[in-house]
């Protein structure tokens, strides 16, 4: 019987070598580590399979036993290598965006502390009238207090106050993006 050379070529498609399959296992055992680390409520909005989320109750239990928690890390990368990744790396995905989302959003509100310290009467004026559910009075104050705090040296407390009120105040929609 004669092989053709194509043959040969479909049949290596096929086979994965052994070190491929090995990165593939340790990409594995890094998404369990990844998923272990999580807390019990992260882990609530994953969609895990129910013996994975079983898998994951185990490891809480032996977090501190090293040699435990290795071997464990190996199973669950078992598990997974059974499991459909797809919606657990879609639901990841949405957390890290999440993450993300809230870090841009802090450094937005900075940035508009930052421009109201300048005291400049028209930055003030307009983040009033994008922000209608700021007072007045009190906004001033809290500029004023922070501007003379900062001129004094002193500790930064109406500086965070500011912060603390723009985060509580400002509606995350009317944030420029």
């Amino acid at each position: 019987m004669h092989h053709s050379s194509h043959d040969i070529d479909d049949l290596d498609e096929d086979l994965k070598s052994k070190s491929e399959l090995k990165r593939d296992m340790l990409k594995l055992q890094d998404l369990a580590t990844q998923l272990m680390k999580f807390s019990k409520h992260q882990r609530s909005r994953l969609p895990l399979t129910p013996e994975l989320a079983e898998a994951m109750v185990l490891a809480d239990k032996i977090k501190n036993k090293h040699e435990a928690l290795r071997r464990h890390v190996r199973y669950v990368a078992r598990i997974l290598d059974q499991t459909d990744l797809a919606p657990i790396n879609q639901a990841l995905d949405l957390m890290a965006n999440k993450h993300q989302q809230e870090t841009i959003k802090f450094h937005q509100l900075e940035q508009l502390r930052d421009q109201l310290l300048t005291q400049d009467k028209q930055i003030i004026e307009q983040v009033l009238v994008e922000h209608p559910n700021l007072e007045r009075q009190k906004l001033g104050q809290l500029i004023r207090a922070a501007v003379k705090e900062q001129a004094a040296q002193k500790a930064p407390k109406y500086y965070r106050e500011l912060f603390q009120y723009l985060k509580l105040s400002v509606n995350e929609s009317t944030l420029p993006r």
